[in-house]
């Protein structure tokens, strides 16, 4: 269970560090997923307690167990896509994610920002981190690379 929990904490720490920005929405699903996750938290618990409620009101008390795995299969819907964004920060990048990745941390270094030391492997999460990063201090221009 260990394992199974530190990724969603993963994938909650990614979920809020990777930056919603409409240019990386073509590029990559997290802000998809982030976003139908984000809903998904949102909408769920009420949507499993008026399907339990709706059948204890209104329906046959035989059908109450399968309502009840319902309201849990609603529950646990946004977690899956945590566990989805917990996957994806610890993979490693492609060669052009990769280089890219260094492209950025050279064109922060290069006009001034301390950064932590660029990652030799990169992985997700460090993309999200740098991306970030050139969001809040470098124009809009890195994007047409």
């Amino acid at each position: 269970m260990g394992v199974f929990k530190d990724t969603l904490y993963k994938g909650q720490h990614y979920m809020a560090r990777w930056p919603m920005k409409k240019e990386l929405a073509a590029l990559f699903p997290e802000n998809r997923i982030i976003a139908a996750t984000q809903l998904g938290f949102k909408t769920m618990p009420p949507l499993a307690i008026l399907t339990v409620m709706m059948q204890y009101l209104y329906g046959d008390m035989q059908q109450l167990p399968a309502s009840i795995a319902i309201a849990l299969l609603l529950i646990t819907l946004p977690m899956q896509g945590l566990y989805w964004l917990g996957k994806r920060s610890s993979e490693l990048l492609p060669v052009s994610l990769a280089t890219w990745y260094r492209e950025l941390y050279q064109g922060l270094v290069t006009q001034g920002y301390e950064l932590e030391p660029a990652a030799k492997n990169p992985h997700y999460s460090e993309l999200a981190d740098i991306l970030e990063s050139a969001f809040k201090r470098m124009d809009k221009a890195f994007m047409a690379k």
